[in-house]
């Protein structure tokens, strides 16, 4: 996966929507917290890997690979605010195994602790675990990656829209 591509293209949606909205000199890092923790539940929502109550199947993997990648806008958008959109990343990319459930709350308490934090460690951690979390969902880097692209270009047409 290109992080620094993807990077770049977050960094220039980002300036527009903060032009846009007036929100140059906002300090947004807590408001896109949250929206990735909402994001998060989002995704677990599709997958109802919680919902131990319901025989109902998950969504269909291109619903789930949408609600992926808008937490991947968020993580990459939390990682600019932070400055750490310049730093190489050298992501560990292995196939992981496990409970779903439990991976989800992973990534909620790497995002607690990087919002408490706002440390690079902190933060590289968040983004393999959540990158770990995809692979878990059966979702492909080039997947990641192609699906980012065209969501980037979808927030574009939302914001020409005034979504």
């Amino acid at each position: 996966m290109q992080l620094k591509k993807l990077f770049q293209m977050q960094k220039a949606l980002d300036s527009h929507i903060e032009e846009k909205h007036q929100l140059q000199n906002e300090d947004l890092f807590s408001r896109k917290v949250l929206a990735l923790l909402v994001e998060l539940g989002e995704l677990a929502n599709e997958t109802r890997c919680f919902k131990f109550w319901s025989v109902k199947p998950s969504s269909p993997k291109k619903v789930i690979l949408e609600e992926f990648v808008d937490g991947i806008h968020f993580i990459l958008s939390i990682g600019i605010v932070c400055g750490f959109d310049s730093r190489d990343f050298n992501v560990n990319w292995h196939p992981v195994s496990g409970d779903m459930t439990e991976h989800f709350l992973k990534v909620y308490k790497q995002v607690d602790l990087f919002q408490s934090s706002r440390s690079f460690e902190d933060y590289f951690t968040l983004l393999q675990s959540y990158l770990e979390l995809g692979s878990l969902l059966g979702i492909t880097h080039e997947e990641m990656e192609q699906a980012y692209f065209e969501k980037n270009e979808v927030n574009y047409q939302r914001q020409q829209n005034n979504y």
